[in-house]
C-alpha cells in the first residue's frame, strides 16, 4: 500500500460536518481528494475559487499535494470581522461598566481603591 495514502477530508457548518476518511493514490492534491470526497455534491455552496483550504489549519493551495494522515479541511467565509467584533464588544463592556473605561480591561472586583 506504498502507492496509496489514507487522508480526511472536512466542512464545518454550524449545524453539522462534513467528515470522510478515503484513500488516495500517493501525490494526490488537495482539490482532487476535495473532488472525490463527494463533498461538493453534497454541499453545492462550496466555491474552491473563492473560499479557502488547508491541511490541519494551514492554509494551502488546491495544488498541494497531501502525504498520507492529512487532514484536508475546506474553510467558510467569515460573517464578520473578528476585530471588529472584539472592538465592538470592548466598548460595550466599557459602556456597561464591566471594563476599565481608560484601558479597556477587565475590573477587578477583589481590588480595594479606597
Amino acid at each position: 500500500m506504498a502507492d496509496q495514502i489514507q487522508v480526511e477530508v472536512a466542512y464545518a457548518l454550524p449545524e453539522k460536518a462534513f467528515l470522510t476518511k478515503m484513500v488516495l493514490p500517493t501525490g494526490a492534491t488537495v482539490e482532487e481528494a476535495i473532488h472525490q470526497s463527494g463533498v461538493l455534491d453534497r454541499y453545492p455552496e462550496i466555491d474552491l475559487g473563492s473560499q479557502k483550504v488547508g491541511i490541519f489549519s494551514r492554509t494551502v493551495k488546491l495544488t498541494e499535494p497531501l502525504k498520507a494522515g492529512d487532514r484536508v479541511e475546506i474553510y467558510r467565509p467569515l460573517l464578520a470581522d473578528p476585530r471588529e467584533v472584539r472592538k465592538r464588544r470592548a466598548e460595550k463592556a466599557k459602556l456597561e461598566g464591566r471594563a476599565d473605561r481608560v484601558t479597556g480591561g477587565k475590573l477587578n472586583p477583589l481590588r480595594n481603591d479606597e
